[in-house]
């Protein structure tokens, strides 16, 4: 089985969702030995944002584009690729000002891509990604899933892997991380406690 590791904070060492993240795949890693893991950290080495230049050199013939063409369209094949390759993905998703990092979005505008990760049907569109799961490790400074304020961090989430047809869907949270020593400790404590119960069975 292949897993796919996604780091988003820009905290660096002192990020939860990176703690977070790591403790997910360290568990399901030790739960079999025989995962492939690849990482991608997404602050460290940030994939340039959507653009005209994407659609112009996804539009431009392999051997007519120029050097900047040609890394813009390796970029996006490249990025494709290794979530296609991937069974499973662990996804870390701290929520900045209400929604994910710029770096997350970047990388999920490069995967949503017509014909390989969903399709247009005349029944509307279709996820080409059913077979895969998703563990998000969800950190925020305050409280906000199920609420409005969090429409666009963990909603928004659901509703783009779901567009991909993915349904198999983990969260772990730690939230109301800003709200003192003790919130912020319970917080990462039930988050370790649910990364013990174990999430790493694929459908």
């Amino acid at each position: 089985m292949k897993l796919l590791h996604i780091d988003s904070s820009i905290l660096g060492d002192n990020s939860a969702s990176r703690q977070l993240s790591r403790e997910v795949v360290g568990a399901w890693k030790a739960a079999d030995p025989s995962i492939e893991v690849s990482y991608r950290d997404l602050a460290a080495e940030a994939i340039e944002h959507f653009s005209s230049a994407t659609l112009v050199a996804a539009a431009t013939p392999a051997e007519l584009r120029d050097a900047a063409q040609k890394h813009e369209a390796q970029l996006s094949a490249d990025t494709l690729a290794q979530f296609l390759a991937a069974d499973a993905v662990v996804i870390g998703a701290p929520m900045y000002n209400f929604t994910i990092p710029t770096q997350l979005k970047a990388w999920i505008d490069r995967i949503a891509v017509a014909g390989q990760t969903f399709r247009y049907t005349d029944a509307g569109p279709e996820g080409l990604c059913a077979n895969k799961k998703v563990i998000v490790v969800s950190t925020s400074g305050g409280l906000h899933a199920g609420q409005p304020t969090g429409s666009a961090h963990e909603d928004y989430l659901k509703v783009m892997l779901g567009f991909l047809g993915i349904t198999d869907i983990e969260f772990v949270r730690a939230h109301g991380l800003a709200y003192g020593d003790d919130v912020r400790s319970k917080a990462m404590n039930d988050a370790h406690a649910h990364i013990s119960e174990g999430l790493f069975s694929v459908a």
